[in-house]
């Protein structure tokens, strides 16, 4: 638990992330993206700039394979989204951004910095630099401690 406020660090964790998440759907939705739900944002966000197999999303995601086919066929319907042969393996296929995807992750991208630079006026800028450093550590080892 959190002693100064009763809240547990995973729940403090928590809060920023989800109240960045809203404000950046509410800018989608304001900015012609209305037909993207929170399900289908998670997915999205989790595509590789040369793009990733529908199993790495599902697991990254932490749904099932069937989940993630059909958040994807849904991207997919309403352009987001386009499914090509993976260079690697002719038998697989690749999900990549499409042309509206790249639109509505500009709009995404201009929100999130927004909401950074108020969190690093609010922390100043050694204490978010901080902040960063420590999330950081223990994303990139979240089993060990």
């Amino acid at each position: 638990m959190h002693e100064e406020t009763g809240t547990n660090t995973g729940l403090l964790l928590y809060y920023p992330y989800r109240d960045m998440e809203i404000r950046v759907m509410e800018a989608l939705h304001a900015g012609g993206f209305e037909d993207l739900s929170y399900a289908q944002a998670r997915i999205f966000q989790r595509i590789d700039p040369q793009g990733s197999r529908l199993a790495r999303l599902a697991e990254q995601a932490r749904v099932t394979k069937q989940t993630a086919s059909v958040l994807v066929q849904a991207l997919e319907q309403e352009g987001y989204v386009e499914r090509r042969p993976d260079p690697a393996d002719a038998r697989a296929r690749i999900v990549t951004i499409a042309a509206r995807g790249r639109a509505a992750q500009a709009v995404a991208a201009t929100v999130v910095a927004e909401v950074e630079a108020q969190w690093r006026r609010r922390l100043g800028a050694r204490r978010y630099a901080a902040l960063r450093r420590a999330l950081a550590d223990l994303h990139e080892d979240p089993g060990t401690g």
